[in-house]
């Protein structure tokens, strides 16, 4: 016993600060996620823009909880922004004392790994799900059960008693593999759910969760009323799974005989139901203190953290030596916004989107898990709208433009709202042709950039940059062609991208020469065209 639990702590010791080699699951992952009642948030991230903002993989990569109980309730911390912020202060004071005190880490995270089995996803059904029913003629299985105890007690002096009683038994074969069904729904979540009361037990006596002690301890002592009870279930989990034949064929004769199992299954469920929110507080506890955990391994993990700073002045972001933690030696850069929102010029490569999304994870972790990969970020509290990774709906007969139409003029609508907005738009209105697309775009970044909100969008139009010199700061990407290859630096450069070296690209992959002279005479007639036009507008 002593080895083996040498053994498991040397493990979780060895898998701190590195990301899980684990199959992510994320149908049973986003479970708790997709059926909590979460109207008490600020926003609830979309799934669209964890599209977006590559949700999925950012959490494969920030996921160090150890049980699946943590790893789904983190995964539920991270979409949804939170109204209050009083939480995290808190929050950071129980961080820093288990840092400090890693013993007490270690020790915490060998109860949690007991919930590491794929069967504890299926807590949640337990208090998220709508439980089996008995059938209206549930009577008869009790009366049934009654009859074949009677007849049992009577058979000594009573002989024709085992004609009844073998007649019973028959019946009773039919409905016990009946109601095979409905107790194979539940031999996964019971189980676990003893484990997670035992490992509940066990958490609150450190001193640093003494604040959720009393409804803890309570919600723990109203579940255990039906422990016994569940405790048949593990007794079931074990046998379905051993080999032990002759004595699974005893027990097996005796809940047929009595009707064990329906009378089990349907009282712990009738009980089980009126104790939803109980075991939803202890999913919760135990949740937030391997979520908390988990935050520590991943800032001791990254090059460079920092907890944000909340602005609640203006709508300003100010963010230094900000980068994206999914590209391993990312170019940091650092940026910051006054009254005016961002629009980002540059080649294709040149790393735009990137920037965004950088923006967009850094907005949501900070607002979420208190934690931004910068030196410093300092953010509103936003609730963030994203149209970057937008693709034909085939099944609803949606066009591209139609697709990108519907989700910005959902950003519209929540643009005149009271609350502070991140838009994130990656050239947007690319669907269609030139002069509407800038047209429009101007129209609705203009819409988009008043009140409390704060937009960064990338385009490729130079006359955008031209169009909302008032309303929006321009930095641009560029790149630099070297003996015929292309070197990005991916730092972000104030001012809007006056290189001409997309036509060069085309010259250095070998196109005919005919063609890079009559493109290169065309894009100066062009430009000609441009400034002629701007020149009269402005008379």
């Amino acid at each position: 016993m002593f080895n083996r639990k040498k053994k498991i702590l040397l493990k979780i010791q060895d898998s701190f600060l590195k990301t899980k080699n684990d199959l992510f699951s994320f149908e049973l992952i986003d479970k708790y996620f997709r059926n909590k009642n979460n109207s008490d948030s600020l926003q609830i991230i979309s799934d669209k823009t964890c599209n977006d903002l590559d949700f999925d993989e950012f959490f494969m990569f920030i996921d160090r909880t150890t049980s699946k109980v943590g790893q789904q309730y983190y995964y539920n911390i991270l979409r949804n922004i939170p109204k209050e912020r009083v939480k995290f202060v808190v929050q950071e004071q129980i961080i820093t004392e288990l840092i400090n005190n890693p013993d007490q880490r270690l020790g915490i995270q060998y109860q949690l790994n007991k919930l590491t089995g794929y069967n504890v996803y299926y807590i949640t059904s337990l208090f998220q799900d709508e439980h089996i029913k008995p059938p209206k003629w549930f009577f008869i299985i009790r009366l049934l059960s009654f009859t074949s105890l009677l007849s049992l007690i009577t058979i000594s002096f009573i002989p024709q008693s085992a004609f009844i009683l073998m007649g019973v038994f028959i019946i009773n074969i039919g409905i016990h593999w009946w109601n095979k069904r409905n107790l194979y729904e539940y031999v996964d979540s019971i189980p676990q759910l003893l484990k997670l009361i035992e490992v509940a037990k066990e958490l609150i006596k450190p001193d640093i969760f003494k604040t959720n002690e009393k409804d803890i301890k309570s919600s723990i002592k109203n579940i255990v009323t039906v422990k016994n009870r569940m405790a048949f279930f593990k007794l079931e989990a074990k046998f379905e799974s051993d080999l032990e034949i002759a004595f699974w064929f005893m027990l097996e004769f005796v809940k047929i005989l009595f009707l064990l199992e329906p009378l089990l299954l349907f009282g712990v469920l009738k009980c089980l139901d009126t104790k939803r929110k109980d075991i939803h507080n202890i999913f919760s506890f135990i949740g937030h203190i391997d979520s908390m955990i988990s935050i520590i391994s991943l800032r001791q993990s990254v090059p460079s953290f920092c907890i944000p700073e909340i602005n609640t002045i203006d709508k300003s972001l100010i963010a230094q030596d900000i980068y994206h933690p999914l590209i391993p030696y990312c170019v940091p850069n650092s940026i910051k916004t006054n009254s005016k929102s961002i629009l980002l010029t540059g080649s294709n490569m040149s790393g735009k989107t990137t920037f965004i999304r950088t923006i967009g994870l850094n907005a949501l972790s900070a607002l979420t898990i208190n934690t931004c990969f910068a030196k410093h970020f300092k953010t509103p509290v936003f609730k963030i709208y994203s149209a970057i990774r937008i693709s034909d709906d085939l099944i609803n007969d949606k066009s591209y433009y139609f697709e990108e139409v519907s989700t910005i003029k959902n950003m519209l609508d929540n643009s005149r709202t009271n609350d502070s907005n991140l838009f994130l738009l990656d050239e947007i209105f690319k669907g269609t042709n030139t002069i509407e697309r800038i047209s429009a775009g101007k129209a609705v970044l203009s819409v988009l950039y008043r009140n409390n909100n704060l937009v960064l969008v990338s385009t490729h139009d130079i006359e955008l940059a031209y169009l909302l010199s008032e309303e929006y700061d321009l930095y641009h990407f560029s790149e630099k062609i070297k003996s015929k290859m292309v070197d990005f630096d991916y730092k972000l450069k104030p001012g809007k991208f006056k290189n001409r070296n997309a036509i060069k690209i085309l010259e250095i992959n070998n196109y005919p020469i005919s063609v890079i002279k009559e493109a290169l005479v065309l894009a100066y007639q062009l430009d000609e065209i441009n400034w002629t036009n701007r020149i009269r507008d402005n008379k």
